[in-house]
């Protein structure tokens, strides 16, 4: 016997967080950021095979003001590094980054002086998608992971105590010199 059984059919009751979460979810515009092979995936997702307007995406951006999410395919170069920087820092807030492929998640096989060994060193990294190239859908896959982050996101005082729960927890877990492998 609750609130809802009492209420006339067609109404709805939810939270402002959740009506926010999914009309973030439902509105990400991502920035066109392709430098390698993984590029050439990114934007088979775009169109009519896999058909990424079913998540309000059709669009990708060439203006990074006009773009939340920054999918960056593809190795980045040393001199790419600032130029990436400086398109995240034109990107309105909330922004999120989706590191495509090896090579942007980790440096890939290119193991020396001139590429980044992995983007999050430029900039914070939501998603990290493996691959060498990542298949069109498992980009999908993992944009539809970061719509359920974007979906359970806190607005407001919520969002910081969010945060500092969140740095809380990665400053007690143990750094990757105390990890052993599988075998921890």
């Amino acid at each position: 016997m609750g609130l809802e059984e009492n209420l006339p059919s067609g109404v709805l009751l939810t939270t402002v967080e959740k009506v926010a979460g999914y009309a973030r979810k439902g509105s990400l515009w991502p920035a066109t950021f392709g430098l390698a092979c993984c590029a050439i995936e990114m934007m088979s997702v775009g169109g009519p095979r896999f058909d990424i307007a079913r998540f309000g995406m059709e669009v990708f951006r060439a203006s990074p003001r006009q773009a939340d999410l920054m999918i960056v395919a593809g190795r980045v170069s040393q001199k790419m590094a600032p130029v990436l920087r400086q398109i995240y820092d034109q990107m309105p807030n909330p922004k999120w980054v989706l590191a495509m492929g090896v090579c942007a998640s980790s440096g890939g096989m290119f193991n020396n002086y001139a590429i980044v060994q992995g983007v999050d060193h430029v900039v914070p990294v939501d998603i990290y998608l493996p691959g060498c190239p990542p298949r069109p859908e498992m980009l999908i896959d993992a944009i539809l992971k970061l719509h359920q982050e974007i979906q359970d996101m806190k607005l407001g005082a919520h969002r910081r105590e969010q945060m500092r729960e969140l740095e809380a927890h990665a400053l007690v877990a143990p750094t990757t010199l105390e990890s052993k492998g599988l075998l921890r």
